[in-house]
């Protein structure tokens, strides 16, 4: 059963929508390398307080640490640029049966 993976760090949200319009290349350039490490769904949030948070869906844990590890060298300084300036709170969930899904083919 796949994985969902939470990275939360401080920054600032519009600067990254701002650079990923400027850039939609390269901000691709990521997606499709984690593709490539089995990514099977990615989305960026980001909060008022200046908070940012991506939420992928992942085949494993082991899947996206090989694959934050290989990207690590073009992640950071993105990271940087945004406003980042500590180390991603990186979290792993696995879905629970509650019996109440809604939504995502429920």
């Amino acid at each position: 059963m796949s994985v969902i993976m939470t990275l939360r760090v401080k920054g600032d949200p519009r600067e990254l929508e701002r650079r990923a319009a400027g850039n939609p290349d390269g901000i691709r350039a990521i997606s499709d390398r984690a593709k490539e490490h089995g990514l099977i769904a990615h989305r960026f949030y980001g909060s008022d307080d200046g908070q940012i948070m991506v939420v992928d869906e992942w085949p494993d844990p082991e899947s996206f640490q090989a694959f934050f590890e290989e990207a690590r060298s073009e992640i950071e300084p993105l990271m940087r640029e945004v406003g980042v300036t500590s180390e991603p709170e990186i979290m792993f969930w696995r879905k629970l049966e509650s019996h109440d899904e809604v939504g995502w083919e429920a």
